[in-house]
């Protein structure tokens, strides 16, 4: 599988999935953009201790070239220029990946609209789908001047799933919800111009803000499953990157236009494996779990 002489954007590559998407990506050769706000002389409100100069590191270590860029993606004349740049420098783009968020401070569990904080949650779906659409605007036009583009809506939870699971709460289930109708919509729009797209969630993801909050690091992330069992189901980022090369790299990609996939799902077709060599498959099991009666969701900081 490579992706040599591919250009690709990952959209909120700070951390997370959009960090593990970006590695996986430079793992395969590709040249990545990665975007978010936070960098090593200027903190989001996240306050946390990732920065993109760091995931363009790790693109670059991985085989490919990370390219580190600072954008603000409700800003729209930044995403603008942004895309710009790529024109300018590259003449191309690829791979086009939304993986933009910010809700992890943002939202509350359980709580109906009505008692939710009214602010926060208006706040969590401008980062959630306000960007994602700011960013498609000026990106994919870029994108479908040469056929064969994929776009990639990440999300949390399956169409499938979300269908009859209530997420959390009014604002949250709102924002994972329209960014997989998001990219069924695209698909729409792409598909007379060779392009693809879909919406990919991860399962119980290992991001660094689960692994902090579960007070364990990826070396010695099983200790958490003594107090949650379910946790044994987890991923890395790495993953659902691979997730994304593979779809990247499949010169069939087109049939897979406007479906909603799992990073678990995505691997059973592809045949690739986590970091450690398993192939978790999370959200079929906690369909499983939740219809036996137990409560268990893969919800994940990405």
């Amino acid at each position: 599988m490579t992706l040599q002489g591919k250009i690709a954007l990952v959209a909120g590559a700070t951390r997370g999935a959009g960090r593990g998407i970006a590695v996986e990506l430079g793992a395969a050769g590709a040249t990545v953009y990665v975007t978010g706000r936070t960098t090593r002389s200027q903190q989001s409100e996240y306050a946390r201790p990732e920065t993109i100069e760091e995931t363009e590191e790790l693109v670059s270590a991985a085989g490919g070239k990370g390219i580190a860029v600072q954008v603000d993606h409700l800003i729209a004349g930044d995403v603008q220029k942004l895309v710009d740049r790529i024109r300018a420098e590259q003449g191309r783009l690829d791979v086009l990946v939304n993986d933009i968020w910010g809700g992890e401070k943002l939202f509350e569990w359980n709580k109906p609209v009505w008692d939710h904080n009214l602010e926060n949650g208006l706040r969590m779906l401008r980062l959630g789908i306000d960007t994602h659409l700011i960013t498609a605007h000026y990106a994919l036009p870029l994108m479908i001047e040469r056929p064969g583009g994929l776009l990639v809506e990440v999300t949390d939870g399956t169409a499938e799933y979300n269908a009859d699971h209530y997420r959390l709460s009014p604002f949250y289930d709102l924002a994972k919800v329209a960014v997989t109708r998001m990219a069924w919509a695209h698909a729409k729009d792409l598909a007379p111009h060779g392009a693809t797209s879909v919406s990919l969630t991860p399962g119980w993801l290992r991001s660094e803000m689960m692994l902090e909050a579960f007070g364990v690091t990826e070396a010695n992330w099983r200790d958490a499953i003594a107090k949650v069992p379910h946790f044994v189901i987890s991923e890395t980022p790495r993953f659902v990157g691979r997730a994304v090369a593979a779809l990247a790299a499949d010169p069939d990609r087109a049939r897979w236009n406007g479906q909603s996939l799992s990073s678990g799902g995505v691997a059973q077709v592809y045949g690739f494996t986590d970091l450690d060599g398993s192939r978790p498959d999370a959200w079929p099991y906690v369909v499983e779990v939740q219809d036996a009666g137990k409560p268990a969701d893969a919800t994940g900081y990405r």
